[in-house]
């Protein structure tokens, strides 16, 4: 079997950028989500796509042959549509679910190795798969180490075995421990850890002590984010009792004291990196990047400079419908350009989430309208003292009250 097997990114040569993809070349970064859409089961507190096995009708299994050639054949359309006779320059890829870690290191070889002969390769290439303590036996992230995946985001949440239980999470606060020790022994040199703070009942000690658990292993990266209750969703329908805004505000005094002290800087409003760790997918999303999404429900935004014209669109939901897609040659739900007056809200929604901003050139880059079309509003956002005089950044009060921040950009 030929692998899929980039080298370490400190090893790479920047030959992999030349030749045919230089022709594909653009100021607009691009990177590539697969979205895999069946978990164990399913989460109360969950919005995602993601379907329990036990409802998908597949008798308990996934059908993996058949997802990973539906993803091929639209990775391929998507291709045909941007980049005709051109191979792109790719940023990042990141296997995001869902449980991406249900499917075979075999399987997701044989994908990668297909996406490789599709595109030119960054010298520096960010290849993420997500993953569930509860999914992984011993050595299963040496098989995903092995294929050139060269990060993972593991979904901890907590490791509290009370908090587990009534997040839905199907490992307990042992597994999760053991797989993290799992991800050192594979060879990863950079990982990231989901935690989440403000669960029913929970005490500042309780996370206090989720945080110090997490921080033991010394993580290169770490999200750190408030459960919320989100429509259509369980714990939307029957809400548990969460901690009152005085326990949440000591929950995050003492957290960002924590995270801090390990070195790990907050660079976005729930992600903390140590230096040289910071997730380049995500910040390519908050950057108002481009990235093509691929799988059931995924979403993408593709950029045409010379049309002046910003798509968004996503793919088919109900992984039935996406696999039956195969034989009507499209995997299209719907396909919407966003329009001039909507792009800087759509800009800043993201860029103000990270901690830093952006350079104020990086406006007219990503959106293609000038950045004087948003100035009276800029103005009075930074006379509030909400955004800083010299950057697309959110001031310290503005990155507490963003939404209030974003609603001066509406329309």
């Amino acid at each position: 079997m030929q692998r899929f097997s980039p080298l370490p990114s400190w090893e790479r040569s920047s030959t992999l950028c030349e030749g045919e993809g230089d022709k594909a070349a653009s100021p607009i970064p691009l990177s590539l989500y697969i979205h895999f859409p069946w978990c164990v089961q399913k989460c109360p507190y969950c919005d995602f796509n993601s379907h329990a096995i036990k409802n998908s009708g597949e008798n308990n299994q996934i059908p993996e042959d058949l997802y990973i050639q539906a993803l091929i054949q639209d990775l391929d359309q998507d291709l045909n549509s941007y980049f005709p006779d051109q191979k792109p320059i790719l940023t990042s890829i990141f296997l995001g679910g869902g449980t991406p870690s249900l499917f075979s290191a075999s399987a997701l070889n044989k994908l990668l190795n297909h996406i490789q002969t599709k595109f030119n390769f960054s010298p520096f290439i960010e290849i993420t798969l997500e993953a569930n303590p509860g999914t992984i036996e011993r050595g299963k992230f040496k098989t995903y180490f092995d294929i050139g995946i060269n990060r993972i985001s593991l979904g901890v949440q907590s490791f509290n075995q009370k908090h587990l239980k009534k997040l839905g999470r199907i490992h307990s606060d042992l597994e999760a421990c053991l797989a993290i020790e799992e991800i050192h022994q594979a060879g990863f040199k950079t990982f990231n850890l989901d935690l989440m703070h403000g669960l029913p009942n929970q005490t500042p000690e309780e996370s206090e002590q989720d945080l110090r658990t997490a921080l033991s292993f010394n993580p290169p990266h770490l999200s750190w984010y408030q459960l919320t209750l989100e429509p259509n969703t369980l714990f939307h329908a029957k809400p548990p009792s969460l901690p009152s805004d005085e326990t949440l505000g000591l929950i995050e005094d003492q957290g960002f004291e924590l995270l801090k002290q390990a070195g790990l800087n907050r660079y976005e409003i729930s992600a903390y990196a140590k230096q040289n760790h910071q997730s380049l997918h995500n910040k390519n999303y908050w950057e108002f990047g481009d990235y093509l999404g691929i799988g059931a429900g995924a979403h993408g935004k593709m950029t045409n400079i010379n049309l002046n014209k910003i798509l968004r669109t996503s793919k088919k939901k109900n992984p039935k419908d996406y696999l039956n897609a195969q034989n009507l040659n499209t995997f299209i739900q719907d396909s919407q350009e966003i329009l001039s007056p909507d792009r800087p809200f759509e800009f800043l929604m993201n860029a103000l989430r990270l901690t830093q901003g952006v350079e104020e050139n990086l406006f007219e880059q990503r959106t293609l309208i000038p950045l004087n079309l948003i100035s009276e509003k800029l103005k009075q956002a930074r006379d509030l003292n909400l955004i800083l005089p010299d950057r697309l950044a959110a001031s310290p009060l503005g990155l507490r009250y963003l939404n209030s921040v974003l609603e001066k950009f509406l329309g």
